[in-house]
């Protein structure tokens, strides 16, 4: 797989925010969103096993398979491989691609519309996490079941957007099935 980059952090955001995790950062997005923060074009060919003995290396439970895209790439191969050797794993998808084996934690963030979502994720997922500013003006309506449902106001780069945020601490206040989750690791000035 082409990997951009492997750090060792915190979950900064939803459920699992403030849990050590081992981020793979896949290379390569099939979109390309105007707030994305991310750069995931760069990378290196890493095979399986040396991503394994990185991980190892840490001794952290959860590994966070992220990107850009990581359906691009990510296999079920991969997947078994690390199940087998006794660590859980996290996968943060926008959402247009199916994800055909088991994994531990899905998140989507969607950047398509419900009926992919639907098509997609029939089953529902653990978290749904959309981007949000203060130009939307309701909640979404999924089309999938999510365990969590949060709204995540978009950040001007590193900074915090408190137009975005005041809008979303409003939306959900009139809307209690949805939470707030803010990228807490940029407050907390860490990857």
């Amino acid at each position: 797989m082409k990997v951009n980059e492997i750090f060792y952090s915190l979950q900064g955001e939803g459920a699992r925010a403030g849990q050590p995790t081992l981020f793979i950062r896949l290379s390569g997005c099939d979109l390309s969103c105007g707030f994305c923060d991310t750069e995931f074009k760069s990378g290196t060919e890493v095979p399986d096993s040396l991503l394994l003995e990185r991980v190892k290396q840490n001794g952290c439970e959860w590994v966070t398979w992220t990107g850009g895209e990581p359906m691009l790439q990510l296999r079920s191969e991969t997947v078994n491989l690390f199940k087998a050797n006794g660590l859980k794993q996290s996968l943060e998808t926008n959402g247009g691609h199916p994800v055909p084996f088991d994994i531990d934690w899905l998140v989507v963030s969607p950047k398509v519309s419900e009926h992919v979502l639907a098509r997609n994720f029939p089953n529902g997922v653990d978290e749904l996490r959309y981007a949000w500013h203060c130009g939307k003006l309701s909640v979404p309506v999924p089309d999938i079941p999510a365990s969590h449902k949060y709204l995540s106001p978009i950040f001007d780069g590193n900074e915090q957007n408190l137009a975005n945020l005041k809008h979303c601490v409003a939306l959900c206040k009139k809307n209690p099935e949805w939470r707030l989750s803010i990228q807490q690791h940029k407050l907390w000035n860490i990857l």
